[in-house]
């Protein structure tokens, strides 16, 4: 199998970046093969823009899913984007590895869909779903929070964890036509103690030996609406 992590975290001794390296070292020690990038350490630029082309279709006015489209027929994507894409393609299983913030990915994440996950590959017209263009990957999310567990569910302080991961897990990973694993969480991680953290890398260490095995969530199928996508009846 073929794993591509993406890691975004600013902290190099962070236990994000612990659980990153984990990840490499099980996933490498199964066989695998496995690519990392770190987007901090990268220097990642997330910001969408029409620097992202090379030359551009509608040189008047930017319409950047548009130009996507066009910039990948033509080669015509910014380099970074290119190399990302790269691995994107190879990979058979996306890891997005991050720290909650604000209920949401942090933004450098945030700017690498943006930018690497390009309409006319990735997505496009009817291509969602189980007919998304990255159809037939894996995707797991993992991901720290400063949160206790008890505080994230129905009639919790702050909701269930899933609506937040709602945007990430089906309108991004599953709409793009990957198979989305359940993710791993590591609660409260900078307030707990050293044994608590080691607890939760031997927890992940499990389900990374296991991926293979594991079903993935459930999300639409094509199939299920008709052409305008209205539901069909049951």
């Amino acid at each position: 199998m073929k794993v591509l992590i993406v890691h975004a975290h600013p902290e190099p001794q962070s236990f994000t970046a612990a659980l990153r390296d984990l990840a490499r070292e099980t996933l490498e020690g199964q066989g695998h093969e496995v690519q990392v990038s770190d987007l901090y350490a990268m220097n990642w630029n997330p910001v969408a823009s029409a620097a992202d082309f090379t030359a551009r279709a509608n040189p008047d006015y930017l319409v950047y899913a548009l130009e996507q489209r066009e910039g990948v027929k033509g080669g015509q994507l910014a380099a970074d984007i290119q190399a990302e894409l790269d691995k994107l393609l190879w990979a058979d299983l996306l890891i997005l590895n991050f720290p909650l913030y604000w209920f949401s990915v942090p933004a450098m994440l945030k700017g690498w869909i943006d930018r690497v996950l390009v309409s006319g590959v990735c997505y496009g017209g009817k291509r969602f779903y189980d007919q998304g263009g990255l159809a037939g990957k894996k995707a797991l999310v993992s991901l720290t929070l400063g949160g206790r567990e008890h505080m994230f569910g129905a009639g919790a302080i702050h909701g269930p964890l899933e609506d937040m991961l709602r945007p990430l897990l089906r309108g991004t990973l599953a709409y793009v036509g990957m198979d989305v694993l359940k993710p791993f969480v590591a609660w409260h991680v900078p307030y707990i103690s050293h044994e608590a953290r080691e607890d939760f890398l031997r927890a992940y260490q499990q389900r990374l030996q296991g991926l293979e095995r594991e079903q993935p969530l459930a999300f639409p199928r094509l199939e299920q609406f008709d052409e305008r996508l209205y539901p069909l009846s049951s």
